[in-house]
């Protein structure tokens, strides 16, 4: 008995831990639904606290080096203090609210190259070795979200990345600690005038901040520069609008201003904005991201499993 204590001390022969979620599609502002299921291992154990979290890879920047840590953005208590039988099998319901501000991560039944989104659950487990699991989560876009990727999609601008960068958009009323970039290459119209250009999306329960950063070409005399839009949008225009026709009068008056909408933000990038829907002085440290030109629609429970192959664990830290 004494050696099998040891042994789970060290997480051998100790308990198990799986989740499983009732659907891993969701969408910001929804719910995740599952249930934790505890295998009780060898010998008896003393479970102090189950929890369930929401993790993503985030671009984090330090002095002059940028790298890609793990950030928990969202947390919930499954269970407080248990005690596990030896091979007693216990399944918790649990539920875990979306944030509205979380990014998406799929669009159309696809992962964005650049996104990792999880659910890990934690088994803290009292003089011995935690347990923890880890589960796929894709995020798909709300109804206004997905208007307006479509608009950028038929205007001709071709999808380039996406990531989260570590950080506050100035001017908005922004709460997790981090904002999604979704980068486009110019469509040919606007070819002439800009490089690329950037979308971030600040969502709440009322509406959506839209922020745009267009990478600006420089002319004859001038050189190229970085300007910004700032537009806000309800969710209930969503099917209201001529959405295709909204971007690009957004595009067309950002890429009017010039640097006067300038500043020095966070991350040695310039950035400022506009305010309210475009017209308004320029505020620094306004950071954007781009625009992505699909709309989304939710990926078949059987396609989870192809998902899980590849890095999804080892981008965690969970790999075997």
């Amino acid at each position: 008995m004494v050696f099998k204590k040891m042994l789970s001390a060290f997480g051998v022969g100790g308990p198990s831990v799986d989740t499983v979620l009732a659907n891993p599609n969701t969408r910001p502002g929804l719910t995740l639904e599952g249930q934790v299921n505890l295998v009780g291992g060898e010998a008896a154990a003393s479970i102090e606290q189950v929890t369930v979290a929401l993790v993503t890879r985030v671009e984090i920047e330090g002095g002059d080096t940028e790298y890609a840590g793990v950030m928990e953005f969202q947390r919930a208590t499954v269970s407080g203090p248990l005690q596990l039988a030896p091979k007693q099998q216990l399944s918790i319901p649990f539920q875990l609210p979306v944030p509205w501000e979380t990014p998406v991560t799929d669009v159309y039944g696809h992962r964005l190259p650049g996104m990792t989104m999880g659910l890990r659950t934690e088994l803290a487990i009292a003089r011995a070795v935690d347990k923890s699991d880890l589960d796929q989560v894709n995020i798909h876009p709300l109804p206004v979200h997905e208007r307006i990727l479509e608009a950028f999609q038929r205007l001709g601008f071709r999808f380039k990345h996406a990531d989260l960068e570590r950080g506050h958009i100035r001017g908005t009323q922004q709460t997790l600690p981090f904002y999604q970039e979704i980068e486009f290459f110019a469509a040919p119209q606007y070819a002439q005038t800009i490089n690329e250009v950037e979308l971030s999306f600040v969502t709440s329960p009322h509406g959506v901040d839209v922020v745009l950063e267009c990478d600006k070409r420089g002319g004859f005399l001038s050189a190229g520069h970085d300007v910004f839009g700032h537009y806000q949008v309800s969710h209930a225009d969503a099917d209201r609008l001529d959405w295709t026709a909204v971007v690009d009068g957004w595009l067309r008056e950002t890429t009017s201003r010039y640097g006067g909408l300038r500043a020095q933000g966070f991350g040695g990038h310039p950035h400022g904005h506009g305010h309210g829907h475009g017209r308004g002085p320029g505020m620094g440290g306004m950071v954007a991201g781009a625009a992505l030109g699909v709309a989304g629609g939710m990926v078949a429970g059987e396609m989870i499993e192809d998902a899980f192959e590849g890095d999804f664990a080892e981008d965690f830290g969970f790999g075997e």
